[in-house]
């Protein structure tokens, strides 16, 4: 098992939501979906209230380049969003609503196409709800779960948990026993260390 911890604002974690399920039904690894929001971290850890890469823009402008080439070599669209980073916490809020009923992993990608694409306003219930009923959900009802308590208690429980793992980005894969791999790039290595802790479990 392996846990996938993301941000819908985050762009090296579009390519890798697109294609860690493919990848790991290969490996015969199951991906535990962890949506969260990386602000608080950024705050916390270095001090930074806007994206690394609008506080350092030679960063920024290197980054937007290599996602261009990663998503060209992967087969995925892309557009620069004209607004960067989104706000993200109603769309992670609604992600968490659909842990339960199994349509989190199909949302999100929904939602990585509706920022990194179609240059839509994640932030907006107007723009998630037809990505809601995409995957068989009611919009109304989930729009107004994703606003009850429970729901931001559990979005910031996914926060503590991240700062407790000693996560400072997105993507970041955590495998079962507790090793921390950090960036779509290493999406692979993290897998393959998944799959020799598997095989040591049952050796």
């Amino acid at each position: 098992m392996i846990e996938f911890w993301y941000e819908f604002a985050s762009t090296y974690s579009y390519p890798a939501a697109m294609r860690i399920e493919r990848l790991a039904a290969d490996k015969g690894v199951a991906v535990a979906w962890r949506p969260f929001i990386v602000g608080p971290l950024f705050h916390e850890q270095q001090g930074l209230n806007d994206s690394p890469f609008n506080a350092f823009p030679v960063k920024g402008e290197y980054m937007w380049r290599d996602l261009e080439r990663v998503c060209d070599a992967e087969g995925l669209p892309l557009r620069h969003p004209s607004q960067f980073p989104r706000n993200s916490l109603l769309a992670a809020r609604v992600a968490i609503c659909g842990l339960e009923d199994g349509w989190t992993p199909a949302f999100s990608r929904a939602v990585y196409q509706a920022n990194f694409v179609d240059d839509q306003d994640i932030g907006s219930p107007e723009v998630l709800a037809p990505l809601i009923a995409s995957v068989g959900a009611g919009p109304e009802h989930v729009l107004a779960a994703a606003q009850s308590d429970p729901i931001k208690a559990r979005l910031k429980d996914h926060v503590r948990q991240a700062k407790e793992r000693g996560l400072f980005g997105a993507p970041s894969f955590l495998t079962a026993d507790g090793e921390l791999f950090w960036g779509n790039d290493r999406l692979e290595q993290a897998l393959d260390w998944a799959v020799r802790h598997q095989s040591r479990e049952h050796a």
